[in-house]
């Protein structure tokens, strides 16, 4: 089933997502889900949170950006299989030169911008069987597994512009949160106080 996604101002996406273990329900329907969702709006990563549920839990399947010319042969063949689920995910360290990517956002449609990260995360997270991993993503496998990081950690990407570039957006930004955007998918946003 398609889901709404949540847009930008909703509070749902600023909230440090809890732990989840094996006992949480009908989890393997909430990735499908998620999937569909995801593939729907074209994502190639979608946490939690942007559907409303404030639980430490994304998917990421970066496939498409395998067949991307842009990108080193190594990349690219790395990112063609990229395609999984990450429970409880932790960041364990990030190392690297800080590198700059042109980033979007399915919560906040028709913005994108550049945005500086690490280049190599050193991570530990659960797959949808609670097995454990450990592991270091490097380049865009890196990139995206931070993105949608940040989303359980009721981070955005907007956070990481400037003072200057987050002034320029403001506008935007409010009308995303009212509802004044035409994404090509189900959106669900946040409810405004009524003025007296």
């Amino acid at each position: 089933m398609i889901l709404p996604i949540v847009a930008y101002g909703d509070p749902v996406l600023r909230k440090v997502c809890k732990k989840i273990d094996a006992d949480f329900p009908k989890l393997d329907l909430l990735i499908a889900n998620m999937r569909e969702t995801m593939y729907n709006a074209s994502g190639v990563g979608l946490a939690a949170p942007q559907i409303g549920k404030p639980i430490r839990l994304f998917i990421i399947d970066a496939s498409p950006f395998g067949e991307d010319e842009d990108f080193s042969e190594e990349d690219r063949e790395i990112l063609k299989n990229f395609n999984r689920v990450f429970i409880n995910a932790q960041i364990l360290t990030e190392e690297g030169d800080e590198w700059v990517f042109n980033e979007g956002c399915l919560s906040i449609p028709d913005i994108r911008e550049d945005v500086f990260r690490q280049e190599k995360v050193h991570i530990e997270y659960e797959d949808e069987n609670f097995e454990k991993h450990t592991e270091v993503l490097t380049g865009i496998a890196a990139r995206v597994f931070q993105h949608e990081y940040d989303h359980i950690e009721g981070i955005l990407f907007t956070d990481k512009l400037s003072t200057l570039k987050k002034r320029i957006l403001k506008k935007k930004l409010e009308n995303i949160s009212k509802g004044k955007i035409n994404a090509d998918y189900r959106m669900r946003f946040p409810k405004l106080k009524n003025k007296k």
